[in-house]
């Protein structure tokens, strides 16, 4: 397993310098595990945590941040191992909380943050953040998914980025003819397909949940998406050589980076792959196309801080968030890794600088995101089943009601 543990005096000993009279000054280690948002390029995320930890400490000699950073995919498995061993640390920083929240193990917001702090949130991601109404989840960062085209592609094509499902058909019955390999890459393998499921289902006006949060997997509005999907895109091969259910959205990336797909459904972060790359690909990003034009929600992530009650430190570890959640911090993590900021604040103020012009299209999508159903507490058996199943529905022959019907099982277990 590869472990990052957080350098520059940030694991020192919990005990302290001397006082004047010769008593022990007592010093609080705050544990944190969080997630490595970097790559091979990028430094990871232990710098971050570094500068954090280091002018915490500045201002709060008595506490001591020491900070361990996981890849993404070790993290809940590390937590969970030391939630087993009753080690739970005082903060994690990851993608899910439901299931501790739902065990009464987390500290809720409003025992840890001070109003400002907790008030500073863009309220959809604060509102992604409850269960039964009551804040478990602090956005850490956020990221939603937009369309990004090749302008070379479209340009030579005589085309433009389009804005409803009709006008996107049209493109990609010309950039087929041209010769594109990908004209929309659909990515709906096993990796991530919860992710491009969700981008479709709300652009064809349904989702994973109805207006009361309940699960609505088989909607009309769902079932016919899938239906247009495999009837239209899939049907006339528009959706590349490899069935969608085969294609991985790694896979789907890296055609749109080498130019073999003119359109994908791809995270803020590709913005990051794309000056990386050796081709560095023209691209242009727009929301996802609806069915009529009109705007509907766009599909968002977001990551979570949360802390435990077990360590009991719970003074400590609220002035550590609510230092962790200053609009420089929130910004630098944001602008760094290509993700959108959690608080209004930090969100407005990126939106007036041209420096982060890039990201400007996710931030006007801040407010009218929706996530996974997080605070569902067997979102991640639903989510299983869907990477498991969804690709069957739009491929030949595939039946979409009865697919989502299949996956709708998940949604009546139980964590």
């Amino acid at each position: 397993m590869m472990t990052m543990t957080a350098a520059l005096g940030l694991t020192v000993g919990v005990s302290g310098c001397g006082t004047d009279s010769g008593a022990e000054a007592k010093t609080t280690t705050l544990t944190v595990v969080a997630t490595n948002y970097g790559d091979s390029v990028h430094k990871n995320s232990i710098g971050f945590w570094d500068r954090v930890g280091l002018a915490f400490q500045a201002a709060h000699p008595d506490i001591r941040v020491e900070a361990k950073v996981y890849p993404a995919d070790e993290v809940d498995a590390k937590v969970a191992a030391l939630v087993k061993q009753g080690k739970a640390p005082d903060v994690v920083q990851t993608d899910s909380y439901a299931e501790y929240a739902a065990k009464g193990l987390l500290y809720r917001a409003d025992e840890l943050l001070s109003i400002s702090a907790q008030g500073s949130f863009v309220p959809s991601l604060a509102e992604a953040g409850q269960v039964r109404r009551v804040q478990y989840g602090l956005p850490f960062t956020a990221s939603t998914r937009l369309l990004y085209y090749n302008k070379d592609l479209f340009s030579r094509a005589g085309l433009k980025p389009p804005t409803t499902w009709q006008q996107l058909l049209v493109d990609a019955r010309v950039l087929k003819a041209m010769g594109v390999t990908y004209p929309i890459a659909l990515p709906l393998g096993p990796e991530e397909a919860e992710a491009e499921t969700l981008t479709w289902l709300l652009a064809g006006g349904g989702g994973y949940t109805d207006n009361s949060g309940s699960y609505a997997l088989t909607s009309k509005e769902n079932v016919s998406t899938l239906e247009w999907l495999r009837s239209s895109l899939v049907a006339e091969g528009l959706t590349g050589p490899t069935l969608p259910g085969k294609l991985n959205r790694g896979a789907a990336l890296q055609a749109f980076l080498d130019g073999k797909a003119a359109m994908v459904n791809a995270p803020l972060s590709l913005m990051r792959q794309i000056e990386d790359s050796t081709l560095n690909v023209p691209y242009g990003t727009v929301a996802l196309p609806s069915r009529t034009g009109r705007t509907v929600p766009t599909m968002g992530t977001a990551d979570w801080t949360i802390a435990f009650r077990s360590a009991g430190h719970r003074e400590e570890t609220g002035e550590f968030l609510d230092f962790l959640y200053g609009d420089k911090y929130v910004t630098q993590q944001a602008a760094e890794y290509q993700l959108l900021p959690v608080t209004t604040a930090a969100s407005a103020a990126m939106r007036e600088d041209k420096q982060y012009s890039k990201l400007w299209n996710g931030l006007d999508a801040l407010d009218n995101m929706e996530l996974y159903p997080l605070s569902e507490t067997n979102w991640s058996q639903v989510a299983a089943s869907i990477r498991a199943q969804i690709g069957k529905s739009v491929a030949p022959g595939g039946d979409p009601e009865a697919v989502l019907s299949s996956i709708g099982k998940a949604t009546r277990s139980t964590s």
